[in-house]
């Protein structure tokens, strides 16, 4: 082995073991300002490591080692938004229960002696339905989202304060004992600010006053918002802030860096984004060395969007390539070398924050950043940016550097980490099957109705819009209208349009075809063959949403749904249905009488399953029952053999699924769905199954999951 390896190992357990065993004490700070160079916490600048866990994406039976897993890999501070359309579903009435319990939350960090960041929002993006704005806000008269106007405001400084003073009211914030040491308000306003021209610049400059003017006692802060009115604190978001970022919007003002993304969102149709331990690592040091003092990496764990809660066309898994899986596994190497990372930096915590920064040009693509103080000592962070490596001469010593990578010199001389060296082995997640479902008898089956369009009570003579209808209770919305044909018609068809994201077209109650859109097609074109007979025709059309859009300026304004209906007949002119009279039926049947929901399985009529009835039913509800595996580590369903739908467990719905929408490799985006521990009993739970489009049922497996590799197996809660 050769000595320079053997030190550099020797330094990191050195290293780490004295971190850890700094970091183990409760935190109950009582005073947070600030000043050019970082937070500073009890009068101590702080340089803090900061992992975003949003509460509703994970139970609070996995909190506890959520954050304990942070917590053991160097992390000081849990990022968290507030999810306005979680707490108030309906104007006036709030939900903080379950996994919706915010203080549970925050006290579960703070037993744990983590600090809290608090990004209140209420606008949060997130890859969240709607951005995390409730629906009902779209019906508010004269109503414009996140611009100088009055009826937004006021909806968005009630919801403020409210969450303000439920925190005070549990003595949650710094300037009380408690963990919180920051709140976010707005979220990466310089997206849509342009937008709104000058009603953008002064509502960027009332919510600002407004937040401040609830005297938390800690210090605000906006995300990509260059123009963050004084005190609060301009953060940067992105994956190379380091080189990105030119700093706050005033010299007294700390560089901050609220979104590190240790991945990227996933949508249907996608592959996942893999980003490298060492890029992460290297951008990290980077902006470390820059004067950077805090870094929140988003996601640290990402967890599970559950229900309907995911934005348009998301998958239901979120940031599962984080440092802690979707799961709540160790994703190695990544979670292990950011460990190292922050135990490397954190040994040098002095002469960062109370030295004098030097920039040194080593070479032509090689710097060295030193911050040296007489009292504080000397650390310094040697930057190699070639895509080849170097040998680096500084103060009398020689050090090699791997190719795009950042050695960080202990004394200015003890070379203990290097952002492209990883001494953590990855490991692998394994999914094993338990149960198959592949007895025909053990299911059941139900078939929604198609409507018809004569007793609809509501009839126009217009396509109306999908969400206005809806109003986001459920993705689904039947269209259905009726027309009379005289003479013979050659070669029919239909085509539609859609602004929606899912259709499926029915005829005198034969599916004519189905067609969907994606994140990058926002119009759903089909066109199909139809049968027609003389005399009257029915047309029923099911138009879906996959969620609704999360982000962008005028939300309030777009419209879903279907625009367009045609019957042709060979070469004749098109008939335009559009304009004729339509009716509307508002969901699914299934979904009305919640017959996911143990006490009202029975409200519906199940048909017992012979002779492959079961499979490829579009349309279709299927229940079975399943006992609980084993263990306590995760569970989840793999639904390869479905097409598109929702799935719930003993009521609980774990999210919508899709795996008929294939990557450009020809695989589902997503075929595990994540069962939480806290949905299973031992025996008898309960399993409904929605598909939209057909599939098979039998080919449904359970199945556990667990990582092997650089460490043993884990459970959720170890």
């Amino acid at each position: 082995m050769e000595m320079g390896r053997l030190v550099f190992g020797l330094c990191l357990i050195l290293i780490v073991g004295t971190f850890l065993e700094f970091s183990g004490g409760a935190t109950a700070a009582k005073g947070v300002t600030y000043d050019g160079r970082s937070l500073i916490i009890d009068g101590q600048r702080k340089l803090l490591f900061s992992g975003s866990i949003h509460y509703p994406r994970s139970t609070p039976e996995m909190w506890p080692s959520l954050i304990k897993k942070t917590k053991e890999g160097g992390i000081d501070v849990i990022q968290t938004y507030v999810f306005w359309n979680l707490h108030e579903p309906k104007l006036g009435q709030y939900d903080f229960s379950g996994r919706n319990d915010l203080v549970k939350f925050i006290k579960e960090i703070r037993s744990q002696g983590l600090y809290v960041c608090l990004r209140i929002g209420p606008f949060i993006e997130a890859e969240w339905n709607y951005g995390g704005l409730p629906f009902w806000l779209r019906d508010v008269p004269g109503i414009v989202y996140r611009t100088d106007n009055e009826p937004f405001k006021f909806h968005m400084q009630k919801f403020t304060a409210k969450i303000v003073d439920l925190m005070k009211s549990e003595g949650l914030y710094a300037s009380q004992g408690g963990p919180i040491i920051l709140s976010q308000i707005e979220n990466e306003y310089a997206n849509v600010e342009g937008a709104f021209h000058e009603k953008g610049a002064s509502y960027i400059k009332w919510a600002g006053q407004m937040a401040v003017g609830l005297k938390t006692g800690v210090p605000w802060i906006m995300c990509k918002s260059p123009d963050a009115p004084d005190p609060v604190i301009n953060t940067c978001n992105g994956m190379k802030c380091g080189e990105t970022f030119p700093g706050p919007n005033s010299p007294n003002k700390p560089k901050m860096w609220t979104e590190d993304w240790t991945s990227f969102f996933q949508v249907y149709g996608k592959e996942p984004y893999i980003r490298s331990a060492e890029d992460i690592a290297f951008h990290a040091a980077l902006f470390v060395a820059k004067n950077g003092s805090y870094i929140n990496y988003y996601m640290y764990h990402g967890g599970t969007n559950f229900g309907r809660t995911s934005s348009s066309y998301f998958i239901t898994g979120y940031y599962d390539q984080a440092p802690l899986d979707e799961y709540g596994l160790l994703r190695q190497p990544k979670y292990g070398h950011l460990k190292e990372l922050h135990a490397a930096i954190k040994s040098s915590a002095n002469p960062l924050l109370q030295g004098k920064q030097t920039i040194l040009s080593l070479g032509p693509m090689q710097q060295a950043y030193v911050f040296e103080d007489a009292n504080n000592g000397c650390v310094a962070f040697l930057v190699n940016n070639d895509a080849k490596a170097s040998q680096i001469q500084f103060r009398n010593n020689a050090y090699s550097l791997s190719p795009k990578s950042i050695g960080i010199l202990q004394n200015c001389k003890n070379l203990i980490y290097e952002t492209a060296k990883v001494n953590v082995k990855m490991n692998t997640r394994v999914t094993t099957p338990v149960q198959v479902f592949n007895v025909p008898d053990n299911w059941n089956l139900f078939r929604e109705t198609i409507p018809a369009f004569p007793g609809k009570s509501l009839k126009t003579n217009a396509l109306l819009e999908h969400t206005n209808l809806t109003k986001d209770k459920t993705d689904y919305l039947w269209y259905t209208s009726s027309f009379k044909l005289d003479s013979p018609c050659t070669n029919p068809s239909i085509y539609t349009e859609s602004s929606g994201h899912v259709v499926h077209v029915f005829v005198n109650n034969a599916l004519a075809g189905s067609g969907h859109g994606s994140r990058d097609i926002r119009v759903v074109k089909l066109q199909a063959p139809v049968s027609l007979i003389n005399g009257q025709n029915n047309i029923s059309i099911l138009s879906g949403m996959v969620g609704l859009p999360d982000s962008g300026a005028y939300m309030e304004r777009r419209s879903y749904g279907l625009t367009k209906v045609q019957i042709s007949c060979g070469g004749t002119k098109p008939i335009d249905l559009s304009r004729s009279q339509w009716g509307y039926s508002v969901g699914l049947l299934g979904e009305k009488v919640r017959l996911y929901q143990w006490k009202n399985v029975n409200r519906v009529k199940w048909s017992m399953n012979k002779a492959g009835l079961i499979k490829n039913r579009p349309l279709a509800w299927y229940k079975t029952t399943f006992d609980g595996p084993n263990g306590d580590g995760p569970v989840g369903l793999n639904m390869s053999s479905m097409g598109k739908g929702e799935i719930w467990v003993n009521g609980e719905s774990i999210g919508r699924y899709w795996v008929s929408f294939l990557t450009p490799a020809g695989q589902p985006s997503q075929s595990i769905y994540h069962i939480p521990r806290a949905f299973l009993k031992p025996s008898g739970n309960l399993l409904v199954v929605f598909e939209e489009e057909g599939g098979d049922p039998l080919g449904i497996s359970l199945n556990t999951i667990l990582v092997v590799g650089s460490s043993q197996a884990q459970s959720q809660f170890s």
